[in-house]
């Protein structure tokens, strides 16, 4: 009977830890009764996402390789794409989990997993990309330091003045004074 009881104890310790370590409790209502708001919300969008991209692939003839132009998934399912990112990172937020690391500081296992299932599917299978809006700004701001040394350096030279150099010649008074000249 005390290895049966000890089998028991096990089991449970092993959910006890799996429902913390999947940080489980975070999708939950303050009760944990029922899924939180914003959980629902999300795995709704999932849903929809995911909806659109099954959607845009049908009637496609699926030959080996697979297409490499996915570009009606790209384009008619780019709003659901971004509004599911923009929800994900608004739940990091609240929480107050945007860059950390340490475990119990993440969203629940549940809403990651399908956060990196879509962007897998978004970015690698579907080869879609959104266009980050400060990309114009972090291009101009490189380029603009990348050339300070060189106008640094031309106005330098431009607003200095210019010596010229002047070759001093040395007059000799006599021929045995010169530097050639052999003994006589």
């Amino acid at each position: 009977m005390a290895d049966r009881m000890q089998i028991v104890v096990m089991v449970s310790e092993f959910f006890n830890s799996t429902w913390k370590e999947a940080n489980c409790a975070n999708c939950l209502t303050k009760n944990s009764e029922d899924l939180s708001n914003n959980t629902q919300d999300f795995l709704s969008l999932f849903n929809k996402t995911l909806a659109c991209f099954e959607h845009n692939l049908q009637g496609r003839t699926y030959s080996l390789p697979p297409p490499k132009n996915y570009s009606e998934v790209c384009k008619n399912c780019k709003e659901a794409y971004r509004t599911l990112s923009l929800l994900y990172s608004e739940m990091q937020k609240m929480n107050g989990l945007e860059s950390k690391a340490e475990p119990g500081t993440h969203l629940c296992i549940d809403v990651e997993d399908a956060m990196n299932i879509t962007r897998k599917l978004w970015s690698r299978t579907f080869n879609c990309s959104v266009t980050c809006s400060d990309t114009v700004s972090v291009v101009a701001v490189s380029v603009f330091i990348l050339f300070l040394p060189v106008v640094f350096y031309l106005s330098s030279f431009l607003h200095s003045e210019q010596k010229k150099r002047k070759l001093i010649l040395r007059k000799f008074l006599s021929i045995g004074d010169h530097p050639f000249s052999a003994p006589i």
